[in-house]
C-alpha cells in the first residue's frame, strides 16, 4: 500500500490518505496517483474481509497532451 494507512476502531475500519501527496502519474498518463493499494488486500484482523482502493485526480488538459505528444515523436 502506498500513503494508505489503516485503522480499526470497534468493528469500523479506518482509512487515512494523505491527500497532498502525489506518487506520479498513472500508466495511461491520465491521472495522478495519490494513493492505492496496489490490488485487493486483507483487512488487519479480517482476513477474509478485501479492500481495492485507487484515489487519484485527472491530469489537467495541456499536460497530457505534452505527454501524449512526445511520446509520439520519432515513431
Amino acid at each position: 500500500m502506498q500513503n494508505i494507512d489503516f485503522e480499526l476502531q470497534g468493528n469500523n475500519l479506518v482509512i487515512t490518505i494523505d491527500l497532498t501527496r502525489e506518487l506520479g502519474e498513472s500508466a495511461s498518463g491520465k491521472s495522478i496517483i495519490i494513493a492505492t493499494t496496489g490490488g485487493n488486500v486483507s483487512v488487519p484482523g479480517y482476513e477474509d474481509v478485501k479492500v481495492g482502493l485507487n484515489v487519484y485526480r485527472p491530469q489537467q488538459q495541456e499536460n497530457r497532451a505534452g505527454r501524449r505528444m512526445a511520446s509520439h515523436r520519432g515513431r
